[in-house]
């Protein structure tokens, strides 16, 4: 092939390979942006709460709103649910990432805690035996200890099956078989109707210390029935060595109402709490994300919900059922992995993969320099049959034409090694064939000229010979 038919070629290939070039730039920065991307996206996880418009779902809703607010990381997707008990149903079918449910409640087996949404303290009273003021109801026999609701009828608030079994354990843990104390049970909105009921000897409610819905059932109870007679649950700490779900607590004095003191002084008994809760499987990332999302927005969920100041951290210190999520633990223990300790084999395997794409990209590269190789290795034969036709050369017209054609070689040679196209020792072994070609252009020159010189200098004269 005529080396100036591949002179002529050589743009065209050198053209074609910077689109290729071009086309796996763009395809490694799609990637890469399109990696980013999914990296940078925030992890949404549906929380299940219920009923609808209750205090916890009021509370979820405005932490969705403020995850959606301030977190680059977290997002919640609330999922309403007709109470706790189908919160955690979800939890354990997999429907649902986090849910929100008392802790005394039936738990699917790998549910772990991941806060406390809130402390929910036991309150139980009886009537003093005294009747309100203007009350024309007979004052009943008056309780002043667990021990004497046997025989008798409690009001629990809620219709909840859970208030009914702490009930029962607390009877039990009292010494008081459950079956001798009859029950009846009041919705939240009941609250008149549970104070007008005179069939009622004491009353359970179950809600954090500031619970309106407690606060208002004694008041209302105090009014028709007489003060409040608030009965302390004298085994509360061994209820809560024999049901971990449980916890010994104080209510203090007062804290119903100041003037009078409902209760007169610090009473015992026990305590259930409200949890946000995780499956086992769901990643310790993901959970401490969540852990510290929700603790750095909490005060802004409590300017919009008054019952988000009741969210703490778990006890990691004990053992509780559920046990706390690792992720959540890891955090509040101070022992969550650093950066480089989660993804120091992936840096590992980046690196093995970058340099798999060194090596790949070197072959590709020699891959599509193929012609131009090709191309050098032409040259170089192109210039070693030159070195022929200088040796034969009779003018120097010719050694001028050869050069010219070398000239144009070296040229387009040149460019191709600017470009990469030619390694170090292809050039090495085109300097040596160049080398070549000028000595023989060099020793033809010398030839030729000595040939002219010897063919003007002038021969014996005619008259000589003679």
């Amino acid at each position: 092939m005529p080396p100036s038919d591949s002179v002529r070629r050589a743009p065209d290939r050198r053209q074609r390979r910077l689109l290729i070039l071009l086309a796996l730039g763009f395809v490694v920065f799609g990637t890469a942006a399109a990696a980013l991307f999914y990296v940078l996206q925030p992890e949404t996880l549906r929380i299940a709460v219920g009923p609808s418009g209750s205090e916890d779902h009021q509370v979820v809703q405005a932490m969705a709103e403020a995850f959606e607010e301030e977190s680059r990381t977290v997002r919640l997707f609330p999922i309403a649910t007709a109470g706790a008990a189908e919160s955690l149903a979800l939890l354990g079918a997999g429907k649902t990432d986090l849910a929100i449910g008392r802790g005394d409640l039936a738990m699917p087996a790998d549910a772990q805690t991941l806060a406390v949404l809130r402390k929910n303290y036991v309150v139980i009273w009886s009537q003093s035996g005294r009747a309100g003021k203007g009350s024309k109801k007979k004052a009943a026999a008056k309780i002043g200890e667990i021990a004497d609701l046997a025989g008798h009828k409690v009001g629990i608030i809620g219709k909840t099956d859970a208030n009914v079994a702490v009930l029962r354990t607390i009877l039990e843990g009292s010494g008081v078989q459950p079956d001798k104390v009859a029950t009846a049970q009041f919705g939240t909105d009941e609250i008149e109707k549970l104070a007008q009921d005179a069939t009622l000897d004491a009353y359970l409610a179950v809600g954090p210390l500031d619970s309106k819905i407690t606060a208002a059932a004694i008041a209302a109870t105090s009014r028709s029935r007489g003060a409040p007679k608030f009965l302390a649950v004298e085994a509360s700490e061994a209820i809560a060595l024999r049901h971990p779900r449980y916890e010994a607590e104080e209510i203090p004095g007062s804290v119903f109402n100041a003037n009078p003191a409902w209760p007169e002084d610090k009473i015992d008994t026990i305590s259930v709490n409200h949890l946000i809760l995780a499956r086992k499987e769901l990643s310790e990332a993901k959970a401490a994300a969540f852990y510290r999302q929700l603790f750095a927005v909490r005060d802004t969920i409590t300017q919009r919900v008054a019952g988000a100041t009741h969210i703490t951290k778990p006890d990691t210190e004990k053992e509780t059922q559920p046990s706390v999520h690792r992720g959540a633990a890891a955090v509040i223990n101070g022992t969550e992995r650093t950066f480089l300790d989660k993804y120091s084999d992936y840096f590992w395997f980046a690196l093995l993969l970058l340099s798999g794409i060194g090596s790949a990209a070197a072959w590709l590269r020699r891959y599509l320099n193929r012609d131009e190789r090709d191309d050098n290795t032409g040259y170089r034969n192109r210039i070693l049959a030159v070195v022929s036709e200088v040796r034969g050369a009779e003018s120097e017209q010719d050694l001028l034409a050869s050069q010219r054609e070398v000239d144009a070689i070296i040229g387009e040679t040149l460019k191709c090694y600017d470009e990469g196209a030619i390694e170090q020792e292809d050039m090495a072994a085109f300097g040596l064939v160049l080398e070549l070609f000028n000595h023989a252009v060099a020793e033809r020159r010398a030839a030729l000229q000595g040939g002219a010189i010897e063919a003007k200098a002038p021969g014996p004269s005619l008259a000589s010979r003679r």
